[in-house]
């Protein structure tokens, strides 16, 4: 009896030593993150070159320096490319609507306009003053004190944001010396640690037990599948989702159908949000504007998008990414309610990090410790 409470005592004394071992990694991940993230990013670039660079350092001869430099800056050329592009485009498209919005503005005036002049809306608003001359004393004064209420509340939303938005903007103008200042450093550590790539590995090897690196590399590979297999997922279905938008507008019968479509596609990796920032408002303009063919219209497609994203979503993800289907509906959902539309993906990461750790026998290794040495009987 004795020798089985102190058995027990032991493991939960283990428990509680590994408990704290996690909190405490918990804690210094959340206090460093903030200091060395720039660093992170540094060696997961230098991590995603590091073929091409061992490729030019091997069949070409190439100097390791000169092989990072060369990749590097030609990672740097084509995202500096891609993000001109995206400014251009986004600063034509903006001048468009620019251009286009006092038609738009204008329309909805005299659309408000013929609404109000309307007999019904003239009967309603004579119907109303009436109705409001009968009522006693009292009850106009509490409408009154309502209605102030009210008209108070909203001067109030409309300053809270207005100053949102100008806060917004003063603290993206002044984020972006300390974004220029975080590329520079990503960049030279990218650069130095692809330099020595090969001799952090043998040091960390030197340092590390090898069981310890084999199980670590065994997470890294799952990760990493896991990753490329949910960029492979969302590709998938923002492409499929911007070939039934095309396919729908052009039996609509709408102009613009490709760019609409493939700007619809791009807004479904908007989590939480997706196509609706598309749709909605369009759907709302049509309405406005009397234009009832094209609001039924885009209404059926917008719900098929809906449902095929329901539906398939799951599917899709689970499949490239390898993990069971109702899993990753059931972390998508949960990753929502905790941690609002972002968790939509920190959901299934956390559930591919998760699947990753019990694969390499993480949580068996923990288990066993907690547990024990077994006694053969």
């Amino acid at each position: 009896m004795d020798a089985n409470i102190y058995r027990r005592l032991f493991q939960v004394l283990r428990f509680l030593f590994v408990a704290a071992v996690v909190y405490t990694a918990y804690v210094l991940v959340v206090f460093l993150t903030p200091l060395l993230y720039p660093f992170l990013i540094g060696f997961i670039i230098a991590y995603l070159i590091n073929k091409p660079v061992d490729r030019l350092e091997r069949n070409k001869r190439w100097p390791r320096w000169l092989a990072v430099t060369i990749v590097l800056a030609l990672v740097i050329l084509i995202f500096l490319s891609i993000v001109t592009m995206l400014v251009t485009q986004l600063v034509i498209e903006t001048g468009n609507l620019i251009n286009t919005l006092p038609s738009y503005i204008d329309q909805l005036t005299t659309y408000f306009r013929n609404f109000l002049s309307q007999g019904v809306i003239t009967g309603i608003y004579d119907r109303f003053v009436n109705l409001y001359s009968t009522l006693d004393e009292t009850y106009k004064l509490k409408i009154q004190e309502n209605f102030s209420e009210g008209m108070s509340r909203i001067a109030v939303s409309g300053t809270v944001l207005t100053k949102n938005i100008l806060s917004g903007i003063r603290n993206f103008l002044s984020s972006v010396p300390n974004a220029a200042t975080v590329m520079v450093i990503s960049v030279l550590s990218s650069f130095f640690i692809s330099k020595d790539y090969h001799k952090i590995k043998r040091k960390m090897r030197e340092w590390i037990p090898i069981e310890h690196i084999q199980r670590g590399v065994h997470v890294v590979h799952d990760l990493q599948r896991a990753l490329f297999g949910y960029i492979k997922a969302q590709l998938t279905l923002i492409s499929i989702t911007s070939v039934i938008v095309i396919i729908g507008l052009l039996i609509i019968g709408v102009p613009y159908a490709i760019s609409i479509g493939l700007l619809t596609g791009l807004a479904d990796l908007m989590p939480y949000v997706g196509t609706g920032s598309v749709f909605i408002p369009w759907i709302a303009y049509a309405v406005f504007s009397g234009d009832f063919p094209l609001v039924i219209g885009l209404s059926i497609l917008f719900a098929i998008v809906i449902i095929f994203r329901q539906i398939m979503e799951p599917k899709i993800v689970a499949t490239n990414v390898g993990l069971d289907p109702l899993l990753t509906l059931i972390a998508l959902f949960a990753g929502m309610k905790l941690f609002g539309f972002l968790g939509l993906i920190l959901g299934p990461v956390l559930l591919v990090v998760f699947n990753a750790l019990r694969n390499a026998g993480v949580f068996k290794d923990l288990w066993n410790y907690i547990r024990g040495p077994v006694e053969n009987k």
